[in-house]
């Protein structure tokens, strides 16, 4: 019998990281909406752009979103916002800085996250996010692109990923260099 109360209280010792570990079951990556013209260096939404965060609420309003990771800048946490009212969630503000630190911050913070997380980010850091979280690499967005929607599941050692679009169609049409 004490043996089996050993080999037992091992067991879960063992078992009880497994499960408490965080880790994301769905990771939804979007770049923030239609930025205003005024104030270049940090701008608010243009109407559109409100338009379309309201769009983003609807489409998540049944994902289960627990964690909303946004940059310092008015037009992430803008976007963010409608969908953080509806789910009572206070988004975790990740400082945008140039380069992989970013991304990587950004990523690790997603790592140590658990239930559904949606990450508001640039046109130049979603899709470097996404591949460091496992997606294969692609294009940034386009200036003109708002509507991406990038979702990421983790299986394993692999990650499924759907890009698919939420909210109006983009205006503008992507080049070569960019989707």
């Amino acid at each position: 019998m004490q043996n089996s109360l050993i080999a037992f209280s091992f067991f879960c010792t063992m078992l009880f990281p497994m499960m408490s570990s965080a880790e994301p079951e769905l990771i939804i990556l979007v770049r923030h909406a239609e930025k205003a013209a005024e104030n270049p260096a940090d701008p608010s939404l243009s109407a559109a752009g409100q338009a379309r965060a309201q769009a983003l609420a609807l489409a998540l309003q049944n994902a289960g979103v627990s964690s909303i990771f946004t940059t310092q800048f008015k037009r992430t946490r803008e976007t963010a916002q409608p969908l953080a009212q509806a789910r009572n969630i206070t988004p975790q503000v990740l400082s945008a800085k140039r380069g992989a630190e970013h991304i990587k911050e950004v990523a690790d913070a997603v790592r140590a996250s658990s239930g559904t997380v949606l990450v508001v980010g640039h046109g130049n850091t979603v899709p470097a996010i996404a591949t460091a979280l496992g997606a294969p690499a692609m294009k940034e967005f386009c200036e003109s692109s708002y509507s991406h929607m990038l979702v990421l599941r983790p299986a394993g050692p692999d990650m499924h990923v759907v890009q698919t679009r939420y909210g109006e169609v983009d205006a503008g049409k992507p080049d070569a260099d960019c989707q």
